[in-house]
């Protein structure tokens, strides 16, 4: 680890603007400018705020929470892959911040005493809206879990895309440095899943980007091998008038009779950085359940007229080259 890791903790930076793509809090803030790192920030010292994150999330409530809520959705699901089903460890030891091309894709270490859940190592994950994490406490606590979950479910860094438009390039160097693929095309959330069971990590994310994603895969086939961690769709449902969500996010609204969802836990410790969490996947059964009308409805989104959007649009004609990157 570069030698910066080790110098005594610094005080992080006041925290800065969100990314678009993020639902506003529930109370009230200022946006601030588009963050620069500060001159004293380099990669060393964002890997060791991450690492000491790591370390104060493992040994939290919230942490074994999350993690048995994530194993009930994560059971069922692969029961429905018809895959082995195992148990979810109760914690995973120190979180590793460095790692070369042959490390990325090593298996990861054993735990004597512990069976990870199987069958999740030829999963995919993508995160969309991750957020400035060298200078947001919030960002950076998001980005620890999602490097934990990945560890536990056995699913290599290498195999996790993420993107988000305003991410620094010190934030890009220390992705890289993680392991992990930054794509380079704003997707807005248009990604097929090619029928690889996918986990897409959308925490804070605008309502547009699930109805992107919804869109995209907007078959029982492929709606049935993902699993979203990102707002609650209940949620959505409770905070937005029913002609808007049916106007604007119409595959939203037509997906909620054909899912479960399982609420993150809520600690005073983290409730800022997980609250309206969910975990999201789509049952067979309920997606055949649902009418032919709502499966043969297949309009783009183009969300004309919608107001707060939340989400920075692309401008330019989507590449096909990240998405081979899964």
């Amino acid at each position: 680890m570069a030698a910066a890791a080790l110098e005594p903790w610094q005080t992080a930076a006041p925290r800065s603007r969100r990314s678009a793509a993020r639902r506003p809090r529930p109370r009230e803030e200022t946006a601030a400018p588009i963050p620069q790192a500060e001159p004293e920030v380099d990669a060393g010292v964002v890997l060791r705020r991450i690492r000491e994150a790591g370390e104060d999330l493992l040994i939290s409530d919230f942490w074994r929470s999350a993690l048995e809520t994530i194993n009930r959705c994560l059971t069922q699901h692969l029961e429905q892959l018809s895959a082995p089903v195992g148990t979810l460890p109760e914690a995973i030891g120190n979180l590793p911040l460095d790692s070369s091309p042959d490390e990325s894709d090593a298996a990861p270490r054993s735990i004597p005493g512990e069976t990870l859940v199987s069958g999740t190592c030829d999963r995919k994950c993508v995160c969309y809206g991750i957020g400035n994490f060298a200078t947001c406490v919030i960002a950076r606590n998001q980005l620890t879990f999602l490097l934990l979950f990945l560890e536990e479910c056995q699913i290599p860094r290498s195999h996790c895309c993420l993107y988000d438009p305003l991410l620094s390039q010190l934030e890009i160097a220390v992705l890289n440095t993680l392991g992990v693929i930054v794509l380079s095309e704003n997707e807005e959330g248009k990604r097929s899943i090619c029928g690889e069971p996918t986990i897409f990590y959308m925490l804070h994310c605008g309502t547009a980007l699930y109805n992107n994603l919804l869109w995209s895969n907007w078959s029982v086939d492929a709606l049935s091998k993902m699993v979203i961690i990102g707002n609650s769709f209940k949620g959505l449902e409770e905070r937005l008038l029913t002609r808007i969500l049916q106007r604007n996010y119409a595959y939203v609204a037509k997906i909620l009779k054909g899912l479960e969802e399982h609420e993150f836990p809520q600690t005073p410790r983290y409730t800022d950085i997980f609250n309206d969490t969910s975990v999201h996947w789509f049952p067979v059964h309920k997606l055949k359940q649902l009418s032919t009308d709502t499966w043969a409805f297949r309009e783009e989104p183009d969300y004309q007229g919608c107001e707060d959007l939340e989400i920075i649009r692309n401008k330019t004609a989507p590449s096909a080259v990240d998405s081979d990157l899964l």
